[in-house]
């Protein structure tokens, strides 16, 4: 430090970090890190602050939430490595690491304080990066990091979480479809680097580029050969189709035809092409059967310039594995695309369509792209059960006569529309054994959905849900990312769905309600995720006339 800087207090300067002296712990930085960064230097400092208030002789782990330099000093002054488990990196981009018992989960976290830094002007500088590194005094830098000591951090008790305690294991592992190497299938149906994040390009995109040597030749050439593809013609604003498909022979009169297609060139059809190559039609059909494999969708028809679109088979809810469908996409040169999930369609409405993107696709191409849906059921479309519902309208001052029920005409039309019936509606006080045996009685009518009303808020006589507890209620739901109706419930009382309506009901004619009935009439299990996806298009654009479900509104 220079001769005019005063030295706060406290501080208590570093003379050792782990068995090393503050100089012999440089020099081990730049034997294992290459360089003694100053990162890893208070790092060093960090972990020695953190290990001296673990109780001795504990078992730990540690968690770096920064993913440079600390690790390291990790590294060099624990048990503790990334190959062996027990350093964990989660990059939240903040300086801190906790080091903690391996079966508990207590322990020290320990974080660089930058309110602590402002004594310290070079190590502040370095931090916040205000000077570069030919400007920075590194000398005068690591004097400051060993005066200031542990004076510059933020040392507290943590309780990690039980997700990060324990051994971690990989789970099951599997060859990914697409490049054929080993993962952890709990990434998904494709391995990380398939799904972009691989540091270099996989073979499978590089022979992606190739493609069969097709024999192009002048459009008066071919008169009498027969074409190796559709070719489109396109009329702006009038039509779109194929002028020409595959295996037409092309006639003296085509010629002109052609050239005012814009074909100067044509290709001709091989019949050895497909030896080592899948024609776009051979492709389509492949991939349409792959996409939709239990019959309730089903081609519309052979492939059409190389696509194939998938019509539904009957009337019901679109069921799409987004997972699946994404996993397919990112095969290369492959294509699927699909009407939004949980979308009501009718018997002969397209769904889907798929084609590949070239002419020809290779062989390991075509069944990459397939083994992505290998088990999968992506495209489906579900019956809708025609339910024996029950009602069970909750509120005091409806039980009494004080206001007369709106609920019930609403919830009705609702259920009607998709062909239900109201096997029995109740009226029950906010009373939770009152709600519970009402809840009950409907069991025993029969019914095969519970709809509730209202009780669903934060007051103190709302007390729907503590009711239905009471009454044997499993995997229930509270809220959900959709306006309005943010306060709906879902969940199930052994075979029997049941659903929470919040008041809002009675004063929008479109909720989460209308979202929330299809897929639970079509048998969908719902999660938290399920409904936490439902976030984006969840909120109502409260149109002056409503034209849902032709809207964006929960797509």
């Amino acid at each position: 430090m220079s001769q005019t800087q005063t030295t706060p207090e406290p501080y208590t300067a570093i003379s050792h970090i782990g068995p090393h002296t503050f100089a012999e712990f440089i020099e081990e930085a730049r034997r294992f890190h290459g360089y003694p960064a100053p990162g890893l230097i208070i790092g060093g400092i960090m972990v020695q602050a953190a290990r001296r208030r673990l109780p001795e002789g504990v078992l730990f782990d540690a968690i770096s939430e920064a993913s440079s330099c600390l690790p390291d000093a990790v590294q060099i002054l624990t048990p503790c490595t990334a190959g062996n488990g027990w350093l964990r990196v989660i990059d939240l981009g903040r300086y801190a690491l906790t080091l903690f018992n391996k079966h508990t989960g207590e322990g020290v976290r320990v974080a660089l304080d930058p309110e602590k830094l402002q004594d310290w002007p070079e190590f502040r500088d370095w931090f916040f990066k205000a000077k570069s590194k030919p400007e920075q005094d590194v000398d005068r830098l690591r004097e400051e990091m060993r005066l200031a000591g542990e004076s510059v951090l933020r040392i507290e008790p943590a309780q990690v979480k039980p997700e990060h305690v324990g051994k971690t294991s990989k789970g099951p592992i599997r060859a990914c479809p697409l490049c054929g190497e080993a993962y952890p299938e709990r990434t998904g149906r494709i391995c990380l680097g398939c799904q972009g994040r691989a540091p270099v390009e996989s073979e499978l995109h590089r022979a992606s580029r190739e493609g069969p040597n097709l024999r192009a030749v002048p459009v008066e050439e071919a008169v009498g050969r027969h074409v190796a593809h559709d070719m489109t013609q396109i009329e702006p604003g009038v039509s779109k189709g194929p002028a020409f498909t595959r295996g037409q022979a092309v006639m003296p009169g085509d010629v002109c035809r052609l050239q005012q297609m814009g074909r100067q060139r044509v290709y001709l059809l091989d019949e050895d092409e497909n030896k080592d190559w899948v024609h776009e039609d051979e492709a389509a059909r492949l991939f349409a059967g792959a996409l939709a494999p239990d019959g309730s969708v089903e081609p519309a028809g052979p492939p059409r310039e190389g696509k194939v679109t998938l019509n539904a088979s009957h009337d019901g809810l679109l069921a799409v594995d987004e997972e699946a469908l994404e996993a397919f996409n990112l095969a290369p040169r492959v294509m699927a695309a699909t009407r939004p999930h949980a979308a009501l369609v009718e018997k002969g409405e397209a769904v889907a369509a798929t084609r590949a993107i070239p002419l020809h696709l290779s062989r390991s191409e075509t069944e990459a792209a397939l083994a992505t849906l290998a088990g999968a059921e992506p495209v489906r479309v579900l019956p809708l059960r025609k339910a024996r519902a029950g009602l069970l309208i909750t509120g005091t001052e409806v039980f009494q006569g004080l206001i007369e029920d709106r609920f019930e005409p609403i919830l009705t039309r609702k259920l009607e529309e998709f062909g239900g019936e109201v096997v029995k509606s109740l009226i029950r006080p906010d009373d939770r054994e009152a709600i519970a045996s009402g809840l009950r009685e409907l069991l025993d009518a029969g019914c095969d959905l519970v709809i509730t009303t209202a009780g669903l808020s934060v007051d103190p006589d709302d007390v729907t849900r503590q009711a239905l507890l009471d009454a044997g209620a499993e995997d229930l739901l509270h809220g959900m990312p959709v306006l309005p109706g943010a306060m709906t419930l879902t969940g199930r009382i052994g075979q029997t769905d049941l659903i929470g309506v919040p008041a809002c009901a009675l004063y929008f004619a479109v909720t989460s309600l209308d979202l929330l009935l299809p897929r639970i009439l079509a048998g969908l299990r719902l999660s938290r995720r399920d409904l936490a996806r439902l976030g984006a298009g969840g909120m109502c654009a409260e149109c002056e006339v409503c034209r849902f479900p032709h809207c964006p509104f929960g797509k």
